[in-house]
């Protein structure tokens, strides 16, 4: 035994229990434990073996932090092999979570056991892994291929009573005490004299149905993952577990699990897994910081965006109170807050009672009075910075001292609008993007009074309302939006240069981006980047020939998605786009006007441009302090941009190419291209000549 593991008797039966906070992972002394406590049950006269956990959790997964190091032995595949040969009948009692590596060593018992409010899963496929210690061969003998294909390679949890009509879960235990309900279940078994069932030793065959399911699985994956290895070799080990004898279909597993760990797939989901929960972290910002409640919230504007915001907060149960300035306005906001929460409940994503509490916690006016006693007060109106500052000017003589004013402006001097009110220290940017109540990503912006309390508030609400903070500096932009001008820039560069939309957005697409950057524009409206270059100066609105084809496509009337022609035309009814041959007579005209001389660009180019855009932009942020660390623009991105996971966003993948080569490619481009488009980073070309990535300019720190 070891200090994370115990072994003791209960009459005729021996009780594990695996003790390692905070979530049981199998670490090498629990492995080690376990493997010595099968030992001792095989020795002494019990008749079977209770497997549970203390805590708040069984085995929730592998211990991450091992991952890339030695293997110590015992391995997990040991381990689970000695249990799964166990000569004593075994059930493994289940509460919290038995994820990943948890849920493996609950298969290999004869029987599984646990509370309703468990839940069960294999979710590597989320780090570019896949189940390794026999979860892709014994899941499918237990409930069959459709099922196990769902819960892997989505990786998501499944409730226990679902466990249990799957065939994951044999006993739902009622009540609370659950080891109680485990002895009992595991008496009732002995007194049954019920069989050793091993789920290796499970039958599964291949039929036509089998063939076609996987089959079809493949080309759904290929089609939803875009370019990710672990789902297909996930399909690939379902498929080996309905075609060849147990122990070889798990030693294909290992080979494929291996060929996932040397993947720099699974690297970069890795590097994201860590990265969004490092960047929920105020650096220099004490772990005690007092936090101010926030019970009530008031959000300003009720248009697409106030109403996405307005439906966050309701969703986490907090009461909100929709101010618009007309009636007219008010009523449309709501009514577009009721038709969301009608679609996701006819969807099935949320429950018709669920909906009737969020929408009886939002409430509106067209008085700012109305706000004089809540909380925090979100402003989501027009991009103007005067219009902004004349809310703000507002609020500070309305909302009660301590409330927290935010703005949401994406572009915004958030000092600016501070400075208009009596409090600058209760004022910051809580920047959600579109649709508020879909996006994952909040920008939680420092404005230079910003007090450290409601930093600490922002960052808390954003966990509380389900979304992934991240701190940014004040800048034009912030870290996403800005980087975004710059990867937007040589989309547009590409397209007057010599490429077609729909080549360049099938470029990114393909690559890996959730949607191609002409694609995007259309979608949010053409008209708006259109109205915001309005109010800039021609330095500020910078190289012409990156803005001159939406001007003319918006001055012609095709402003996207909303107007049914913009980059591409629109299906009326399924929105589905289509090439125009007047875009491009559109492209070429302003080509000829600005003296561009159009050639072949490939595809490689494009992505080759758009990246290294986007990864020099982040250095130069980095440099300024607007981002604390890589990661955190690597989140932005991933969450907030579509940036494919995989790839483990921009810093990410300018460490994976070398940051010598990503130097080496911007000066290329400030030499071939534009010398005011590319101005390398003094950071990349720090860490390029010492021959070091932004992870280790971020460890050194």
């Amino acid at each position: 035994m070891t200090e994370t593991v115990s072994y003791r008797r209960d009459g005729d039966i021996g009780i594990v229990c695996i003790d390692n906070p905070p979530v049981n992972a199998l670490s090498h002394s629990v492995r080690s434990g376990l493997m010595a406590a099968l030992e001792q049950s095989s020795a002494d006269d019990s008749r079977a073996l209770v497997v549970h956990c203390a805590g708040r959790t069984f085995i929730a997964g592998a211990d991450i932090t091992e991952f890339g190091k030695p293997p110590r032995e015992p391995i997990l595949g040991e381990v689970l092999a000695r249990l799964d040969a166990h000569d004593k009948l075994t059930v493994a009692a289940v509460h919290g979570t038995a994820l990943g590596g948890g849920l493996e060593t609950a298969l290999c018992c004869h029987y599984r056991c646990a509370l309703p409010s468990a839940k069960v899963g294999l979710p590597e496929v989320k780090l570019g892994l896949l189940p390794g210690a026999g979860g892709t061969q014994r899941t499918p003998r237990l409930t069959g291929l459709e099922t196990a294909l769902e819960l892997i390679t989505s990786g998501n949890p499944m409730p226990a009573p679902r466990a249990a009509d799957a065939g994951l879960v044999d006993k739902v235990i009622e009540g609370d005490d659950l080891l109680a309900g485990a002895l009992a279940y595991t008496r009732e078994l002995l007194d049954g004299e019920a069989p050793l069932r091993r789920a290796s030793e499970l039958p599964l065959q291949l039929d036509d149905a089998g063939r076609e399911l996987l089959a079809t699985a493949r080309e759904r994956l290929a089609r939803r993952t875009r370019g990710e290895n672990a789902p297909q070799r996930i399909v690939d080990c379902l498929e080996a577990a309905a075609t060849l004898p147990f122990d070889e279909g798990l030693r294909r597993e290992r080979e494929l699990f291996m060929a996932c760990m040397e993947d720099p797939q699974s690297g970069a989901l890795r590097h994201m897994f860590f990265a969004e929960r490092e960047a929920a972290k105020v650096q220099g910002l004490p772990r005690d910081t007092a936090t101010q409640p926030v019970d009530t919230v008031g959000i300003i504007g009720a248009g697409t965006m106030g109403g996405g915001i307005a439906m966050c907060f309701a969703n986490a149960g907090i009461p909100v109170t929709l101010i618009d300035m007309s009636d007219e306005g008010l009523e449309r906001g709501l009514g577009l807050i009721r038709k969301n929460y009608a679609t996701s409940v006819k969807r099935g994503k949320l429950s018709q009672d669920k909906a009737d509490a969020a929408l009886a916690l939002i409430g509106g006016s067209t008085d700012y009075a109305a706000l004089a006693e809540v909380d925090l007060v979100v402003e989501a109106v027009f991009e103007s910075l005067e219009l902004k500052q004349d809310v703000f000017r507002q609020l500070d003589g309305i909302c009660k001292p301590q409330a927290i004013l935010a703005t949401n402006t994406s572009y915004q001097d958030v000092n600016a609008i501070a400075g208009v009110t009596s409090r600058p220290q209760q004022v910051l940017g809580m920047h959600f993007f579109s649709p508020a109540n879909v996006m994952k990503l909040l920008e939680v912006v420092r404005a230079d009074a910003s007090s450290d309390t409601i930093l600490a508030t922002a960052m808390a609400v954003a966990k509380r309302i389900g979304k992934v903070p991240v701190l940014a500096g004040v800048c034009y932009g912030f870290i996403g939006n800005r980087m975004l001008r710059h990867y937007q820039r040589e989309a547009q560069l590409c397209l007057i240069e010599g490429a077609t939309p729909a080549q360049i957005d099938g470029a990114m697409e393909r690559w890996g981006m959730a949607m191609g950057p002409l694609a995007v524009g259309d979608l949010a409206g053409l008209d708006i980047g259109y109205k915001a270059r309005q109010g800039l100066t021609t330095e500020q609105k910078g190289d012409p020939r990156s803005y001159r084809v939406p001007d003319l496509l918006v001055e012609q009337g095709r402003l996207g998605q909303k107007s049914g022609q913009g980059y591409y035309q629109y299906d009326p009814e399924t929105r589905k786009r289509s090439d125009d041959p007047a875009v491009m007579a559109i492209v070429e005209a302003a080509a000829e006007e600005l003296g561009v001389e159009r050639r072949a660009i490939s595809d490689d180019e494009i992505i080759s441009r758009l990246t290294t855009a986007l990864i020099n932009e982040g250095a130069h942020i980095l440099e300024e302090g607007i981002a604390q660390r890589p990661g955190d623009i690597d989140v932005v991105y991933a969450y907030g941009y579509g940036f494919p996971r995989h790839r483990g966003g921009p810093m990410h993948l300018a460490d994976h190419l070398g940051t010598g080569a990503m130097y080496e490619t911007v000066c290329r481009y400030r030499d071939t291209l534009s010398a005011d488009n590319w101005q390398p980073s003094e950071l990349l070309a720090k860490l390029a000549a010492e021959g070091k990535t932004f992870a280790e300019w971020q460890r050194e720190r």
